[in-house]
């Protein structure tokens, strides 16, 4: 509703008046409507920008990662965080099994992975699954992590000309930011068209902050085609990541502070050992030692008994006890699990205040929440990538029949149950009343189901050939381990 002003100034000047008129319906809007977009004294001191998510990264991700790493070598926290998080995402290895429809074809193609897997870093230290735990450590501590793909020369030892070389965010020049002629830009070192498409990234040769590039500071342009950049995408137009310990760090380093605070003070007071207060007449409590300006230093030792002279008065300190001390570090520890990824348990190890039902109410959320990172990050933004690119030099070496996709499924590796007893219970129920197959039930177990059946029928038909009948054979035995009777008509 406008007053007489509102018309007045409206009447001599329209743009004013709806100036005025826009003020007062936005005004009258947040009076009515979010709590959290009112201004005044309680929120003054809220400020919040609006840039995209690529402007707040440029800005914050180099001492992000600094400090991150910083924690990482200092903070036992921050390095358990670093350590669960990569053994429970990649643990002994995310595994593919070829699938082609034809089982010669398969096999060929596991065999030559299984040769390239164990000789693909090109530093010649890890196997590929060695490489996805680096990745993983690499991407929660930096954020983000970089591979080169590298064609190496062509031999005939039935190896695959092709090496993986793994970098580290630092090696993208993030200074290159700028228009291109063609219609496309450079935006923090990665260069995309017109379209908005990946086409190249411009990386250092050697590691910024390493000695042997002081003076070498160009960058050389790779085509996105021969780099995978692997990061977890938190907002639409995302291109670069951001460590994962941004929420907590500055919690870690308080913790540390006050954790060290305690400790100082714990010291400061156990120098004060005793207190003589009946004048100085050349008697000792113990052993006393003359310090070089003059002043006499005695000291104790555990289990020390000493009669003390006549009229002597002596007090001891007595350090105060530091209250709410564990509660403090509990809450703080809580809330940088949280933001971390991890569950209370899984970051401190206290296991005091949990039971069976709680911490498996944990490690449910937990886990899907690493599932959903294998399936949504690790396995997209790795595993495939390489694979397709294993397969395409493979064909191109004419190491396997060209002109065929080999798709590969991967396997991550299985949770430990909780109860291990009961979740087997579980799944043999749900696959005798049809809500699960067997196939999905060995699945779940991190095993390959193809092969495990193989497996099983090949250990069938040699009992049976040796005349061997075990009881946990379900086709002769029952649930409770008896021979099951057989009839003939």
């Amino acid at each position: 509703m406008s007053n007489w002003l509102d018309s007045a100034v409206g009447f001599f000047s329209p743009e004013a008046g709806f100036r005025r008129a826009r003020a007062r319906a936005a005004t009258n809007i947040l009076k009515r409507s979010y709590e959290g977009a009112k201004t005044g004294r309680r929120h003054g001191g809220w400020i919040t920008a609006g840039t995209d998510a690529n402007g707040e990264i440029a800005s914050a991700s180099s001492r992000l990662r600094e400090r991150a790493r910083d924690l990482v070598r200092n903070n036992a926290y921050a390095a358990k965080a670093m350590t669960a998080l990569s053994s429970n995402l990649v643990g002994t290895g995310i595994i593919p099994r070829s699938r082609t429809g034809d089982d010669d074809l398969s096999e060929q193609a596991d065999r030559l992975w299984n040769r390239f897997a164990e000789a693909c870093d090109a530093d010649g230290r890890l196997d590929f699954y060695g490489i996805q735990t680096l990745v993983v450590r690499t991407m929660v501590e930096s954020g983000e992590c970089m591979i080169l793909f590298r064609q190496t020369p062509h031999h005939d030892d039935g190896t695959i000309p092709l090496q993986l070389q793994l970098l580290e965010p630092d090696h993208l020049d993030s200074g290159q930011d700028r228009e291109l002629p063609s219609g496309g830009y450079v935006q923090q070192g990665i260069e995309f068209n017109s379209s908005g498409q990946r086409v190249a990234y411009w990386l250092f040769p050697k590691h910024p902050g390493g000695k042997q590039s002081l003076g070498s500071t160009k960058s050389l342009r790779i085509p996105a085609r021969d780099v995978l950049h692997i990061f977890d995408r938190l907002r639409p137009g995302q291109s670069r990541g951001v460590t994962w310990f941004a929420p907590a760090i500055v919690k870690l380093r308080d913790l540390d502070e006050y954790d060290e605070a305690e400790l100082v003070r714990k010291k400061i007071e156990a120098c004060f050992v005793a207190f003589v207060l009946n004048g100085d007449d050349g008697e000792t409590l113990g052993d006393a030692t003359q310090h070089s300006d003059g002043r006499r230093i005695e000291s104790f030792e555990p289990g020390m008994v000493e009669y003390l002279p006549a009229g002597k008065d002596v007090k001891f300190g007595q350090p105060s006890a530091s209250a709410g001390y564990s509660e403090y570090m509990r809450v703080q520890l809580h809330a940088i699990a949280s933001a971390v990824g991890l569950t209370y348990e899984l970051l401190t190890g206290d296991l005091s205040q949990v039971n069976y039902s709680s911490i498996r109410a944990g490690l449910i959320e937990f886990r899907r929440r690493i599932k959903a990172l294998q399936a949504q990050v690790l396995i997209p933004g790795l595993c495939r990538p390489v694979w397709k690119r294993f397969i395409e030099t493979a064909q191109a070496a004419g190491k396997i029949p060209s002109g065929q996709e080999i798709r590969a499924e991967w396997t991550p590796p299985r949770f430990e149950a909780v109860d291990p007893m009961k979740d087997i219970q579980a799944e043999i129920l749900s696959v005798r009343a049809g809500m699960m197959t067997l196939k999905e039930a060995i699945a779940r177990q991190g095993y390959d189901p193809g092969q495990t059946l193989a497996e099983i029928s090949e250990t069938f038909n040699e009992l049976d050939r040796l005349g061997i009948i075990l009881d946990t054979d379900p086709r002769k035995s029952t649930r409770t381990g008896q021979a099951k009777s057989t009839t003939t008509n």
